[in-house]
């Protein structure tokens, strides 16, 4: 498969670029295109890193490990475009306890970081345009950051629902919100999964909420009615 047959431009990372100039970009970095299957690790916890990935299809999840191998669900990677391991590319000293789950098959882009840095002088204008780009990318990454801190900080469980879809409906541009399965999405709001399903159940049953296989609505004047 051609760079150009997954155009890549369209990445937010080549926002402002055409298609050969992103061949360039390739070229000029030794960035490389590869496939991971569903539930492979495409980055471990506590691994070395030296490379910016981005995913050009399909979804990941990030995975927060300790050191007894516990794990938590941190937010998923479900935008064409995403990137992830930026902070051990960047910062090589830090052991980064975030792990990269494939949650169906994934096409990966990976940037060499150093290839990046000293590739500016080759590239010119494109190198430019691409690190504001890395720039724009990094503040998203902290509000997504920023909004699951705000989610976990809810008193209730209902309350922690309710944020986390009014903020996936923003994402998704819908008000009819794709979600994870039961398990997923318990780990994603830290909860017991019992405890989610009594839940959804009572929000339903005030008609608070709608569901169906793997989405979920709020009626918000009934919430507001609620309150």
């Amino acid at each position: 498969m051609g760079i150009y047959d997954l155009d890549l431009q369209e990445l937010p990372l080549f926002e402002g670029l055409k298609a050969d100039e992103v061949e360039q970009f390739i070229q000029a970095t030794g960035a490389k295109v590869k496939r991971y299957g569903k539930e492979v690790r495409i980055l471990k916890a506590y691994e070395t890193n030296s490379r910016i990935g981005i995913i050009v299809e399909g979804e990941a999840l990030v995975l927060a490990e300790d050191r007894f191998g516990n794990e938590t669900i941190g937010h998923r990677l479900e935008q064409r475009g995403a990137l992830f391991g930026s902070t051990t590319a960047i910062l090589p000293g830090y052991a980064s306890p975030t792990a990269i789950e494939a949650v169906s098959d994934v096409l990966v882009l990976w940037v060499p970081y150093t290839a990046l840095l000293v590739a500016g002088p080759r590239l010119g204008r494109i190198h430019g345009i691409v690190m504001r780009n890395l720039l724009v990318a990094f503040c998203r990454k902290n509000v997504l950051m920023m909004q699951k801190l705000e989610v976990l900080s809810q008193k209730t469980l209902r309350e922690r629902l309710i944020l986390y879809l009014l903020q996936q409906a923003g994402r998704q541009k819908t008000d009819c919100v794709k979600v994870p399965g039961r398990v997923q999405l318990a780990k994603e709001l830290e909860c017991n999964r019992s405890a989610l399903t009594r839940e959804i159940g009572l929000m339903k049953e005030k008609g608070l909420l709608e569901c169906g296989p793997d989405w979920m609505r709020l009626d918000e004047a009934r919430l507001r009615e609620e309150r």
